[in-house]
């Protein structure tokens, strides 16, 4: 069923600072994931398998990857005769008041309510474009009917420990929404809000106007405009017990993609919901008689002459014979050496491993001396094109960076929780 009285709006500029060099280079929704996935295709799938097909995507950040990834959204059946399908937004400068880069998700969405009254729909449905998790929108949506709402959020039940990094939601027996606290040390519930919001058009008007003109506010949705909602407009949460992950932290990232290796996991082989994607135009993989792969994801083009353990390999990865990667997630087109591992590791696109190394070695859990809030779980960081020379023997929390080259190491044992960045003016930066 087609929802033509749905505008989706996501939000896709997010900088992902707590994924470190994952996200130097691109937004956070444009990581690769899943081997041949990107993050954000899971919330595009989302919106064609139920029925939305009238897409904004707001960026900002680094924009480029994402841009690129999409295009025209035909991937994902978004190019439609009727004039609707997907529209990718950003800020720019004129000389009309208020415009300028985005100051939060909520200012984001304010600076383009022109093109959201110009689409005419109804309702307006605010999506993040970092989440993983598979959801019908059309059940949220006649939930948000029957309970005739201003605003409906979805909530997910989460664990205790993980409720702090999340906005939490207490409700009512009907469901309607009592209290909202973004990020508290004391929650009142272990409901969570997964950043899905259905507004009535003319009410997401209202509130994004009202919020414009408080130079206190953050202007975004969490902090500023669902708090306020709650109370002064009839507020309902939509109650989701699917798979859902914000994987806004690189420990949080990896997780997401060991879960995919779980027995029970059908988040990517429903049929009946499938995750698109743009396809990458390669051979299948290609697993030698030396190959040894075990409870692995392995992508078009990769070719594997060594053995591969729990592991997520992208497309045009290749493993050399002797090699060992295990509990780890490998990038497109990356290469491990002959007789090196990689054990906890993410190794972005690109990189190359040379022969007889160890990335994540050792027991010493040493938090990242440079970033402690991106290396901190014991998973060892290699950024897009670095190339580590043969023999290098490398601990955990360990970060190197985009581009580094085989010069820029100054030896072969890298302590763990020790960053390698390009050396500048003949001079290695300290690490």
């Amino acid at each position: 069923m087609v929802m033509d009285n749905v505008l989706a709006i996501i939000l896709a500029g997010g900088r992902g600072e707590r994924l470190g060099i994952l996200a130097h280079e691109r937004t956070k929704p444009a990581i690769p994931f899943a081997g041949k996935y990107r993050i954000i295709d899971f919330t595009l799938s989302n919106c064609v398998n139920s029925g939305i097909y009238n897409v904004a995507v707001l960026t900002q950040y680094q924009p480029l990857s994402l841009a690129d990834h999409i295009g025209i959204g035909a991937a994902w059946g978004l190019v439609r005769m009727d004039g609707s399908g997907i529209r990718l937004l950003q800020p720019y400068l004129a000389r009309e008041e208020d415009r300028d880069w985005y100051k939060g998700t909520a200012n984001a969405v304010y600076q383009n309510l022109q093109y959201i009254d110009e689409q005419g729909a109804e309702l307006v449905l605010i999506l993040s474009g970092d989440h993983i998790y598979r959801m019908d929108y059309s059940d949220m949506l006649k939930f948000h009917q029957e309970t005739q709402a201003d605003v409906t959020l979805a909530a997910t039940p989460m664990p205790s420990e993980e409720l702090q990094r999340f906005g939490t939601v207490t409700v009512d027996e009907e469901g309607q929404v009592l209290r909202f606290q973004e990020k508290t040390k004391k929650p009142e519930s272990n409901l969570v809000s997964m950043g899905v919001y259905l507004f009535q058009r003319d009410i997401l008007h209202r509130c994004l106007e009202e919020d414009a003109q408080l130079r206190s506010s953050k202007h975004d949705f969490g902090r500023n405009i669902i708090p306020r909602v709650v109370g002064n407009y009839k507020t309902f949460a939509y109650s989701f017990h699917g798979y859902w992950r914000d994987v806004g932290t690189v420990h949080s990232y990896w997780q997401a993609n060991m879960d995919l290796l779980e027995p029970h996991s059908s988040l990517l082989f429903d049929a009946d919901w499938p995750i698109r994607t743009r396809e990458d135009e390669r051979p299948p993989a290609m697993l030698s008689e030396t190959a040894g792969v075990v409870n692995s994801m392995i992508s078009s083009g990769c070719v594997i002459k060594g053995r591969v353990e729990h592991s997520v390999l992208s497309p045009g990865v290749k493993v050399a014979e002797g090699a060992v990667v295990k509990d780890s997630i490998i990038l497109s087109d990356s290469v491990v050496g002959p007789h090196s591992i990689v054990d906890y590791s993410i190794l972005d696109k690109e990189v190359v491993v040379g022969a007889g190394c160890h990335l994540g070695c050792g027991d010493n859990f040493q938090i990242n001396r440079r970033e402690p809030k991106v290396a901190n779980t014991g998973i060892t960081l290699v950024g897009k094109r670095a190339k580590v020379p043969s023999g290098v023997k490398m601990g955990r929390n360990c970060i190197t960076y985009y581009g580094v080259t085989e010069d820029d190491f100054p030896g072969p044992e890298i302590q763990s929780g020790e960053t390698i960045r390009p050396k500048r003016r003949g001079v290695a930066r300290k690490a």
